[in-house]
């Protein structure tokens, strides 16, 4: 396989796992799937990261993230087990 094909397959798959995100978040039900609400919602983010609070407003969101990861983990596993 060409190397701008094997690029293109691990950009193609990024854009993927990080629109699965979205879609999980509950962003799109949320906005009715309006994709300039969802488009204003992530500039609202970059200024957020950019501004004076970008580093306290990350370091909130990952740890946020983080749990929810660990909470489905955990509940998938439960549901595995029985």
């Amino acid at each position: 396989m060409r190397t701008w094909q094997v690029e293109r397959r691990r950009r193609t798959r990024h854009l993927i796992e990080l629109g699965g995100l979205v879609i999980k978040a509950g962003i799109v039900d949320l906005t009715a799937d309006d994709r300039a609400t969802i488009y204003g919602a992530m500039l609202w983010i970059t200024a957020k990261l950019q501004s004076h609070e970008g580093e306290h407003a990350r370091h909130l969101w990952a740890a946020k993230g983080r749990q929810a990861f660990d909470t489905e983990r955990q509940e998938e596993q439960q549901s595995s087990r029985m």
